[in-house]
């Protein structure tokens, strides 16, 4: 074989080649786009409610005021606002200062006053966004297939390979979504491992109590060795009572039995998820996470929307361009 017949084919091989790689980035970005508009609205629903849900561990180990909650001040409340004993847990806003009685009719409890209030404002915002959030329209299977959607979206991201970064809004889009991969990763991952029960914790969990201690005796024995201004709520929870409370910023689950209490393994799924493994650092984490998702959504949308405005008007003035029905969306 001559010198440029060689040359020759060895071009053609990397023409033939690009042309490949240009063909995949192309179906790669179509599947994308697609996905991304197909879930949109569940997605931004997801985000924002996260978005919302980011703040609450910051208000909630905001409002610790170290020492000024006693046993004997809550077993009176618990007492006066459930006479009959129904309640089997209790939840504590710190920010609000008020107390919850789940299952006593109660709506809330001024922890000052000891009188029955309605649930702060900020409360049913974040309650209204939790439930959002883990059960959009009551359908849990939606926000899980949209939680898979979207990391299908930034695999897809990832496999069109490293972008060519310009002060555009496709450039900005592109930018951000490298530069906080492992943020915007590591949420909907973390979800996906709540939705499905991993935990990743060694051991297996206790079985369940025949006859679960009562709450009252549950909150002298936490309080025994815990600062109650920290505690966040006290109740039955995977058939065992458990206490959720504030240590240096950190959301941990303790076991309450009737010798003590006992700290539970960590569960990193969800302290990463909800940013409880540190209420400042980690719940600021996920509100710059929470961000960029929302920026990274309407960014696309925004330039898709573009792009279709742009073939419209091609269209619109040369019908031989484009190649489709006006009323077809081309990718």
């Amino acid at each position: 074989m001559d010198e440029p017949s060689f040359v020759s084919r060895c071009g053609a091989v990397q023409c033939h080649a690009a042309l490949e790689i240009k063909m995949t980035k192309l179906v790669l970005l179509k599947l994308h786009r697609w996905t991304t508009l197909f879930f949109a609205l569940p997605l931004l629903a997801v985000i924002v409610t996260g978005a919302i849900l980011s703040f609450e561990p910051m208000l909630q180990f905001a409002g610790v005021r170290p020492q000024s909650l006693d046993a004997a001040h809550v077993i009176a409340l618990i007492k006066r606002h459930d006479p009959e004993g129904k309640a089997r847990a209790l939840s504590i806003d710190s920010a609000a200062q008020r107390l919850t009685l789940r299952g006593a009719g109660a709506a809330a409890i001024d922890l000052a006053s000891g009188e029955a209030v309605s649930p702060a404002p900020l409360a049913d915002m974040f309650r209204w966004a939790r439930v959002t959030h883990e059960r959009l329209l009551g359908q849990s299977w939606l926000v899980i297939a949209s939680t898979i959607a979207m990391l299908v979206i930034m695999s897809l991201g990832i496999l069109m390979g490293l972008p060519r970064l310009r002060n555009t809004v496709s450039g900005w889009h592109k930018g951000a979504a490298w530069f906080a991969l492992p943020l915007i990763v590591a949420s909907p991952l973390t979800g996906l491992c709540m939705a499905f029960g991993l935990t990743f914790q060694g051991g297996a969990p206790p079985a369940a109590r025949a006859r679960p201690i009562p709450l009252l005796d549950a909150v002298q024995i936490v309080a025994k060795s815990h600062d109650l201004a920290a505690v966040t709520s006290i109740g039955v929870r995977g058939g065992r009572i458990m206490a959720r409370i504030f240590e240096d910023g950190e959301l941990r689950a303790y076991a309450v039995t009737p010798d003590g209490t006992r700290a539970l393994p960590r569960n990193w799924p969800r302290l990463i998820h909800e940013g409880n493994w540190s209420a400042t650092t980690g719940a600021a984490l996920n509100v710059i996470t929470s961000v960029v998702l929302i920026a990274l959504l309407t960014t696309g949308l925004w330039i898709w929307a573009q792009r279709q405005l742009r073939r419209r008007i091609r269209r619109d003035s040369d019908p031989a361009v484009g190649g489709a029905p006006a009323s077809m969306p081309v990718l």
